[in-house]
């Protein structure tokens, strides 16, 4: 429940640093305030911002939280089954752009076929109350493997209904993301019903629902709403993580260019650009462990796992000119991050009793 003394005025600067010279930005990221909305989350993965300032917060374990602007939290019936072992579990959500007309949400699931082996799976579903009807399987990533990790499943919509599944390279299928006979390191892009865009580039493969390929693991992905363009980003291995601007058909390059190496340190490849592939916008030696995005204006917002902050990135047009570290004072794992309307920025932490806080930034002039 939500409680007066979870309200913490911190009213602090913060840690801030410029990846550009010459910029003339005069603003930095103040705190104002932050509330904990809900705690013993089940290791919560994926934030959706319901009417009436509800939420649903999906539970790696195994559920779906939803919680009022209060702080209850009750978990919803009807959801399939899922393997929360290793990243997987219960993972991406989002609402159908319709949402206020037909109460309708998307889920990403990882979930096992009869020989064990594991795979993103995509569901529609209606919610009734505090239940799940109407369960559809829409999207099944091909083809499943005894892997625990890469499983990508962050879930995205454009303006015109078009619902984005990212999807990682399950760390057995590195080699195969370049190729169009499954879905290793692809970001998918399908019509609500799940049927492949018409717009898509590769139609004619065998996997005519991919948008662009050569993806390591994508766990954060945002539709620009004046842009017109769907923003990711990815975990490199180590090092590389990368920020990118998708486009339609692009080749993003994993694993033939990376800034990063092999966990051991041995050498990936030493290409870190190459005719055809797309390079990143910016990316982060050491990495971060880039988890969740949003928008804040034309600025982006993302988790640190690693660094167990929020990161504030300054931009002008595509080039980030200056990060900035928030919430260090946590000392948590940002795993998701959303903005409402009135630019109240929610986060969710990454721990076995995860919490949902609702945080108030604003920028001040220096």
């Amino acid at each position: 429940m939500l409680s007066s003394s979870k309200v913490v005025a911190v009213a602090f600067f913060v840690m801030s640093f410029s990846l550009m010279t010459g910029s003339n930005n005069v603003f930095a990221q103040s705190i104002t305030a932050q509330t904990v909305i809900a705690t013993d989350l089940s290791s919560p993965w994926s934030l959706a911002l319901l009417p009436r300032g509800e939420f649903l917060v999906t539970e790696k374990t195994g559920s779906i939280a939803k919680i009022t602007a209060t702080g209850n939290v009750t978990r919803l019936t009807g959801l399939p089954s899922v393997v929360a072992e290793r990243q997987g579990g219960v993972l991406g959500v989002t609402l159908d752009p319709d949402f206020a007309q037909n109460n309708k949400i998307y889920v990403c699931l990882v979930r096992a076929d009869d020989e064990g082996k594991t795979g993103s799976e995509v569901y529609s579903a209606t919610l009734s109350g505090n239940e799940l009807s109407d369960v559809t399987n829409i999207f099944t990533a091909q083809p499943k493997v005894n892997s625990g990790f890469h499983f990508g499943c962050r879930l995205a919509f454009t303006d015109d209904k078009s619902l984005f599944i990212t999807l990682g390279d399950r760390g057995a299928g590195k080699e195969l993301t370049q190729d169009l006979d499954n879905h290793y390191g692809k970001v998918i892009r399908v019509l609500p019903d799940g049927t492949p865009h018409p717009e898509n580039a590769f139609l004619d493969s065998k996997v005519p629902e991919v948008y662009s390929i050569g993806h390591r693991n994508v766990q954060g992905i945002v539709w620009h709403p004046t842009e017109k363009v769907m923003w990711a980003h990815e975990h490199g291995p180590k090092g590389g993580d990368e920020l990118n601007r998708l486009k339609v058909g692009a080749n993003y390059g994993w694993p033939t260019i990376t800034y990063g190496v092999n966990y051991n340190g041995t050498i990936i490849t030493d290409q870190t650009e190459a005719p055809g592939l797309e390079r990143p916008l910016t990316y982060w030696v050491p990495s971060i462990a880039p988890s969740g995005m949003a928008f804040f204006n034309d600025d982006i917002l993302i988790g640190s796992l690693k660094f167990r902050h929020l990161r504030y990135l300054e931009m002008e047009g595509d080039n980030v000119v200056k990060q900035t570290e928030l919430l260090n004072e946590l000392n948590a794992r940002i795993r998701d991050v959303q903005v409402s309307s009135s630019n109240v920025v929610y986060v969710l932490t990454d721990e076995p009793k995860g919490r949902l806080i609702a945080v108030q930034l604003q920028m001040d002039a220096q």
